[in-house]
C-alpha cells in the first residue's frame, strides 16, 4: 500500500492536505499484465517511449483508478468499493485531488512510473529488483515501471 500526500484547492476555494491510500494485489497486477500486450511493463514502457500521449494519459488514469481505496479500520482490507457509495475511485475522481495527481503523472511520467512502483506489492517489486539484478538488466519480466 501506498499513501501519498497531496495538497489541493477544494471546489470552495478552501486549501487542503489530505493522505489518499494506493494498491495493488498480486491478483489485480496479474489481470492488469495479462490485459495488455507484452505486459503492463512494455506495454507502460513502449506507450512512454512513443510519446503517445492519449495512450500514456489512459494508462495513469487507469494506474490511479484501479488503485485508489481506504484501509478498513482494523487494517485487514483495502476496500475499492463500497455497498452504499459505490466505487471510491469514483468519489475520488470527482475531487480536485485527483486532478492535481493526474496532472503530476502527465507533466512527469516519471512521478507516474514512480508512483505505479510504490503500489505494486513488495514481494513483487523485490522480485523483479533481484531478476533485474542477476540478469544484468535484461531480466523477464523487465523491471515493473521505467519511464
Amino acid at each position: 500500500m501506498y499513501a501519498k500526500k497531496i495538497k489541493y484547492t477544494d471546489f470552495l476555494g478552501n486549501e487542503r492536505e489530505e493522505t489518499f491510500y494506493f494498491n495493488l494485489t498480486e491478483a489485480e497486477l496479474v489481470e492488469m499484465q495479462t490485459s495488455m500486450d507484452g505486459g503492463l511493463a512494455e506495454y507502460g514502457k513502449r506507450i512512454i517511449e512513443s510519446k503517445n500521449v492519449p495512450e500514456v494519459m489512459a494508462l495513469f488514469q487507469k494506474l490511479i483508478l484501479i488503485t485508489y481505496g481506504e484501509v478498513s479500520p482494523d487494517g485487514k482490507r483495502f476496500i475499492k468499493e463500497d455497498p452504499v457509495r459505490g466505487k471510491l475511485a469514483l468519489e475520488f475522481q470527482q475531487t480536485q485531488a485527483y486532478s492535481e495527481l493526474y496532472m503530476e503523472f502527465i507533466n512527469n511520467p516519471e512521478v507516474g512510473a514512480e508512483f505505479f512502483n510504490n503500489v505494486i506489492p513488495a514481494k513483487i517489486r523485490e522480485e523483479a529488483a533481484a531478476s533485474e539484478a542477476a540478469n544484468a538488466g535484461h531480466a523477464y519480466p523487465p523491471a515493473i515501471a521505467k519511464a
